[in-house]
């Protein structure tokens, strides 16, 4: 199988899983809806919304929203950029495993932004869950629809000691983030790259400096000969 076509299919699993989790979460549950994941108290499905990036993090206002999905649309546009150059000069399959795990979440969550919106009933705290196109049409333009998060790994929670400095009697949780599939993706390429795969940059700018050292030497050898054949004739 061409790596082209393993990276089509990466990219295309990772998208249907996003938006199948995320379709049924927001038609099945209100806001703040959810359940217990086999049980455990510290893994859930809690079904949130949120306006901007990865794990709940905001952009304020309509303007942050637009030049939001505006910046993720150039980030997709790059990715794939990179994506084909690195099939064109056949690097391993490691960096394009990494590099499709961030494309399809930057996509999964652009979908969110860019369609949500105008396909769906808007969610709320209370029943019904939202609806799949509503008669009277969606809950927001294009590019203002909102991320469907669903995934929230409250490991530990409880209350700082009041010895702890600036913390000190302060309610804390760890993990306090929501996320989906999509951030999965995208966290996993990212660590895949920074772990296992830093050498490949390493070895880019090796390539880089020895081809920078070659032109630099094939420039230098006309003038070295005309300086040789200089002191001859003198």
């Amino acid at each position: 199988m061409k790596p082209s076509t393993k990276v089509t299919i990466l990219v295309a699993v990772v998208l249907l899983i996003d938006q199948a989790v995320k379709v049924w979460i927001k038609t099945h549950y209100e806001i703040g809806g959810g359940f217990n994941i086999f049980g455990l108290s510290w893994a859930q499905i809690h079904f949130v919304e949120n306006n901007g990036m990865a794990f709940g993090l905001t952009l304020g206002g309509n303007y942050g929203k637009l030049a939001l999905s505006i910046f993720r649309l150039i980030a997709i546009g790059f990715l794939v950029y990179l994506i084909r150059q690195f099939l064109e000069a056949k690097v391993g399959f490691g960096i394009l495993f990494s590099f499709g795990l961030i494309l399809a979440g930057a996509i999964g969550n652009i979908l969110d932004s860019a369609f949500y919106g105008m396909l769906f009933s808007e969610s709320t705290a209370h029943l019904p869950p939202a609806r799949l196109f509503p008669s009277e049409g969606g809950y927001a333009g294009l590019l203002h629809g909102k991320v469907v998060d669903m995934f929230h790994f409250p490991i530990a929670r409880g209350i700082w000691p009041d010895w702890v400095p600036w913390f000190g009697g302060k309610y804390y949780m760890f993990f306090q983030p929501v996320f989906n599939v999509a951030d999965v993706a995208i966290t996993v390429g990212v660590l895949n790259i920074l772990l296992f795969q830093r050498n490949f940059f390493f070895k880019e700018l090796d390539k880089k400096e020895v081809e920078v050292k070659t032109t630099v030497a094939l420039e230098a050898a006309p003038k070295i000969d005309e300086a040789a054949a200089s002191e001859e004739e003198k």
